[in-house]
């Protein structure tokens, strides 16, 4: 624990965890973030049946693209910022300075811990994305990176590069900077494990405050209807995919009974609670993964092979050129796919961000950067060259739907291209169970870190409010299938990437505070040692 002279820490705040707290019907929960929180649930749901789905779209789209077009390089250059603050700190004297300090140590394994960041960070996109993203970029489907003329030799290795840059280093230095943050004001100076916290330094005790408290209310909303997007999206792939498999409806009432049934899921797992059940269920997830994985490359040896330096060597050579926003011409494509994938990850972090920092304790700035970059980015190159090289093989070649006819519909697109690989039965039925247990690792963990949140940081919230959350999610996800289908979640999905904004300035924010919380450690660890 931080000591009494360290001036960031719990010491010295006359700020006590859960002093705002209201213990009620079971409930812990922070006054005003639960109440305002849940309220403005309740407003969305009630305008949402109120308000026709098409019209909801309308409006957010243009919200949501206003922000895009004019705000292009403030998240194209915050995202650069932000893997580069990564890097100086795994250089820096910062970088020996461990979570929890001096004497903590991990509290779960390497494989454990690996397990939850790929499940929790965005294993649920990689099988919805994985193989139609690729794809798309490949043929033009919506633009094409770099301007590149589709169907070329050069569209191949630009396909899989931009893919790559989606999916690698960039959004995983998104989460690193939240996760971070939040660790260390949690463990080394003895804050709440909230958003908040990691503004102590620049805030002081006006943390505590209504400028903590909208904080932490838009980290609930953000989380809240990313994962509500996300599993209305992964009810559609899978409900798609069990009806190309067993030839069973995959309408409505397929949706929905697949949102109950990951929805009950995720409550046994968060009464379960982190050990018994978000971890247990992430390494069944990444075992599975990792059998998909293999069973794809030993079916099609050769099309990975010839894909994955492909893959490598398109990442390393456009990583910078994409990274630039200025004088592109591909501006419509940079538009409608790096800032918007920059800003869902951005409105994502506080999620993500705030669940790796609660199973990061005990380890090193350094050890704990390199992890969070590099094993997901490192797993991920693999996954887009195995599905990803397969999508593009079967285009060049015009095998199967996908050959033929390209992406026709994303939530099929994966099951498509299974159907000329061997046994694409026992793949298909092996996907679908894998997209089932990532929803179910995606919603416990994000249910989790509203609990956190709600009770005003606190780790451990009561069982009845896990089971709150976790069935506020699926509620919200019937919901959206419900009255709207696709336009309802795209509405949705428009109106979180509109909070990308101002948790950009947000993170850029944090990123100061947080350079200020280090320097304090070190500080103290050097009249530590020298004592």
């Amino acid at each position: 624990m931080s000591q009494p002279d360290d001036k960031y820490s719990i010491n010295n705040t006359d700020y006590e965890v859960g002093q705002d707290n209201i213990q009620k019907w079971g409930f812990d929960i922070h006054n005003p973030v639960f109440g305002i929180s849940a309220g403005l649930i309740a407003v969305f749901l009630i305008a949402l049946l109120a308000v026709e789905p098409s019209t909801a779209k309308e409006v957010l789209d243009g919200a949501k693209w206003k922000i895009i077009n004019n705000f292009d390089v403030v998240f194209m250059w915050s995202a650069n910022f932000f893997l580069i603050f990564c890097i100086v700190l795994i250089i820096s004297p910062f970088r020996k300075i461990r979570l929890g300090g001096n004497d903590a140590v991990p509290e779960y394994s390497i494989f454990s811990w690996m397990a939850m960041l790929f499940a929790a960070g965005m294993g649920i996109g990689l099988m919805f994305w994985g193989l139609a993203e690729p794809a798309a970029h490949y043929t033009g489907w919506f633009e094409t990176p770099g301007g590149v003329e589709p169907f070329t030799e050069e569209a191949i290795k630009a396909s899989l590069g931009a893919t790559m840059f989606h999916w690698g280093l960039h959004p995983w230095a998104i989460y690193a900077v939240v996760a971070l943050s939040m660790a260390f004001f949690a463990f080394n100076k003895g804050l709440p494990l909230s958003m908040r916290s990691a503004f102590y330094p620049i805030l002081g005790d006006r943390t505590w405050g209504w400028f903590g408290h909208i904080i932490d209310i838009l980290a609930v909303l953000a989380t809240l209807f990313g994962l509500a997007t996300s599993l209305g999206l992964g009810a559609q792939q899978a409900a798609s995919g069990i009806s190309h498999v067993f030839g069973i409806s995959n309408g409505i009432s397929t949706q929905l009974i697949i949102v109950a049934f990951v929805t009950s899921l995720a409550i046994l797992s968060v009464v379960r609670g982190m050990h018994g059940g978000v971890k247990v269920l992430s390494n069944i997830n990444l075992l599975a993964a990792f059998a998909l994985l293999l069973f794809i490359i030993i079916m099609t040896f050769s099309v990975t092979l010839t894909y994955l330096p492909i893959t490598i060597m398109g990442y390393i050579e456009n990583i910078i050129p994409l990274s630039n926003p200025h004088g592109r011409e591909d501006e419509a494509w940079m538009h409608g796919w790096t800032v918007f994938y920059w800003a869902w990850w951005i409105s994502w972090s506080p999620c993500v961000g705030m669940f790796i920092a609660r199973i990061s304790r005990g380890r090193t700035v350094k050890e704990f950067l390199l992890g969070v970059l590099l094993i997901p980015t490192a797993i991920t190159i693999f996954w887009m060259a195995t599905f990803g090289g397969n999508a593009i093989d079967q285009i060049i070649n015009q095998v199967g739907e996908l050959g033929a006819n390209g992406l026709t519909d994303i939530t099929l697109a994966l099951f498509q291209a299974y159907d000329v690989m061997p046994m694409s039965s026992i793949i298909s039925v092996l996907s679908i169970v894998l997209i089932m247990v990532f929803f179910i690792t995606s919603s416990d963990s994000a249910s989790l870190v509203i609990d956190s949140i709600t009770s005003g940081g606190k780790i451990d919230a009561p069982i009845p409010q896990r089971i709150f959350w976790a069935t506020t999610e699926g509620a919200i996800a019937a919901v959206l299938l419900y009255v709207g289908g696709t336009q309802a979640i795209q509405a949705l999905q428009a109106g979180t990437i509109s909070t990308g904004l101002p948790f950009t300035i947000i993170l850029l924010t944090m990123c100061v505070s947080l350079t200020m919380g280090l320097k304090s450690e070190m500080d103290i660890n050097r009249k530590n040692y020298a004592k």
